[in-house]
């Protein structure tokens, strides 16, 4: 009787030990390398409020906040927007030989960087996208690693082509397959057309879908053209937000924008951080990228890429992101 008391006593703590255990991984943050062009557009801008809330709740541990774009005003942004949510430190890169260099018309940018502390002047001044890159995944443990891009695959490519240096022994392939567990990419029209993304770095975004070794989730131009933000956020009584800011400068120049902008990059941020049960529905298969810059797409239920179409009520969702975009900084005790 003795004998199968100790087995049953062992096998409930065999099962708390295992419950415990996965319990404990499915709480713990997810890291994240944020990837972005900020800078022609603004929803950028929304995506990395959303990911600094998330940030903020424990569901998220920013690793490193890149660039894609090398317009000057780039960095000193995206650090303006980092420093506002109490993470100055957060690591900032860009590409430092071929890549697209683009500006926002609504000069957003310019007005926050006029306003707001930096130490960053221009993009310029920070290290190499690939440098960051090869550094953050060879410090972090095997398939830890969420990358979501929301702008041009230059990094992206420029890392897979990397090779061994003083930071690892390993080619910027071997770091991905090592270290990434997942990349979210908000690129492509689906299932075919063309979109700004691919487009304008049409050769890397090409290398990267050829090339990636494991499953990209794309969230394509479709998705985030009808979920609008920004209305809400603009009228709430925050002040001295670089996030409220932007979209309260940017709105009202653009007439597609009378019923709060796309929310291209907030999509990608979002599966990310709750991947896309509950929000979307997916299609497997294969993405193509054709010279032009369009692309078209293959089903394939043994394909490697995935891109999402909407299934949670767009009205839904655009509430459940715009809340996370007006989180408001987590105010840390300066004597701790």
């Amino acid at each position: 009787m003795k004998y199968f008391i100790s087995l049953f006593l062992i096998a409930i703590f065999l099962f708390w030990g295992c419950t415990n255990h996965t319990s404990k991984n499915k709480n713990k943050p997810v890291k994240i390398i944020f990837d972005t062009d900020l800078g022609p557009d603004y929803d950028d801008v929304g995506a990395l409020a959303f990911l600094h809330a998330m940030a903020d709740s424990g569901k998220v541990e920013i690793l490193a906040t890149v660039s894609s774009n090398k317009h000057e005003l780039v960095a000193p942004s995206i650090e303006i927007i980092n420093t506002y949510f109490g993470r100055p430190g957060l690591a900032i890169g860009a590409p430092k030989k071929s890549g697209v260099t683009l500006g926002s018309s609504q000069h957003w940018a310019d007005s926050i960087v006029a306003k707001y502390p930096h130490i960053i002047n221009s993009t310029n001044e920070v290290t190499d996208a690939v440098d960051v890159y090869r550094k953050i995944l060879n410090e972090q443990p095997d398939k830890s690693v969420t990358i979501v891009t929301i702008g041009f695959l230059t990094n992206l490519n420029n890392l897979l082509k990397s090779q061994p240096d003083n930071i690892s022994s390993l080619t910027g392939k071997e770091l991905v397959i090592k270290k990434v567990k997942s990349l979210v990419s908000m690129a492509g029209r689906f299932p075919a057309g063309r979109e700004f993304n691919i487009y304008m770095d049409t050769a890397a975004s090409e290398y990267v879908y050829i090339n990636w070794p494991g499953e990209i989730i794309f969230t394509g131009f479709e998705i985030g053209w009808e979920i609008r933000t920004g209305l809400k956020l603009i009228k709430s009584e925050v002040k001295n937000s670089p996030v409220k800011d932007v979209f309260r400068i940017s709105i009202p120049l653009s007439a597609e924008d009378k019923d709060g902008r796309m929310s291209w990059d907030e999509t990608a941020v979002l599966i990310g951080v709750y991947g896309t049960k509950g929000f979307f529905d997916t299609v497997r298969g294969k993405i193509i990228v054709s010279p032009d810059g369009s692309n078209t797409w293959e089903n394939n239920t043994e394909g490697k890429h995935i891109y999402v179409k909407q299934k949670m009520p767009v009205n839904e969702m655009s509430i459940f992101i715009e809340n996370r975009m007006m989180h408001k900084p987590i105010l840390k005790d300066k004597n701790k």
